[in-house]
């Protein structure tokens, strides 16, 4: 009995590790083969809008529309929305979107301001020159 013990726990050793190890490397083919039929959907896609933009009316439509290119000699006006034009956003203060103020609204004429002289007018240059650093 103890022999016939011993041969059968030998055989399950012997096909137990083959298949263990079959096993784990058909997960890893079939890990890899989603990941080959994956990236096979993606470039179908890729393939599809290269096709739809092969044309040059679409490549300058997108050059135009998603790079803000302009043909030679062209300028590229933005008009930004308004202040009431509803889209909600909220404009966090933006000077750019405030309403314009009358010169006479001011009251006072402005004062005239001397350009600093010697020494403070060197530091403000060199103020200036170096306010790329901030």
């Amino acid at each position: 009995m103890v022999p016939l013990a011993a041969v059968t726990a030998l055989a399950i050793l012997v096909m137990w590790f083959p298949l263990a190890t079959l096993w784990s490397q058909q997960r890893q083919l079939d890990a890899t083969s989603a990941q080959i039929a994956n990236i096979s959907r993606q470039e179908q896609v890729l393939r599809a809008r290269a096709s739809a933009i092969s044309s040059p009316v679409t490549a300058v439509r997108l050059a135009r529309q998603d790079y803000q290119l302009v043909e030679p000699g062209q300028s590229l006006i933005q008009v930004l929305p308004g202040a009431g034009s509803g889209s909600g956003a909220n404009h966090g203060g933006d000077p750019g979107f405030q309403p314009l103020v009358a010169p006479s609204s001011l009251g006072a004429a402005p004062s005239v301001v001397s350009p600093p002289s010697g020494w403070s007018r060197f530091v403000s240059r060199l103020v200036r020159t170096l306010e790329f650093w901030r």
